[in-house]
């Protein structure tokens, strides 16, 4: 079983990185899997050691085969079957809200005040 060939597609459904057979086709034709930097065709037989570049709708996959997988299996069993060397993006810092601040003066062009802020207007005023 071990000198069976293995086309990518069906490898690509099998461990689960793509819902359907057709769509990981698809993606190969699209040029979206890559080894060693070129694309590659549905057929292109898969063996361990080989490492892919695939790219999903959600996210840029970078995987390397450890073992071949003939069926679709659930998630948990897949996992044994690639190693995932997806390099991890870094976090966008977050920019300080200038609504954190509250420094009792109202921000230019936020709107008018709430009916509470008014009473509190009107009652200072008198």
């Amino acid at each position: 079983m071990e000198n069976e060939r293995l086309r990518i597609d069906k490898y690509l459904w099998c461990i689960r990185i793509f819902k359907t057979r057709s769509l990981a086709a698809e993606a190969c034709l699209k040029g979206k899997v890559k080894h060693n930097g070129t694309s590659v065709k549905a057929a292109k037989p898969v063996s361990v050691g080989d490492q892919y570049e695939i790219k999903t709708d959600n996210k840029k996959w970078v995987i390397r085969v450890t073992g071949i997988l003939h069926s679709r299996v659930d998630y948990q069993k897949s996992l044994q079957f690639y190693i995932d060397e997806t390099p991890e993006l870094p976090k966008p810092e977050k920019q300080p809200s200038s609504f954190i601040y509250f420094t009792g003066k109202r921000k230019s062009k936020q709107g008018r005040p709430t009916k509470k802020e008014r009473r509190n207007l009107e009652d200072f005023l008198e």
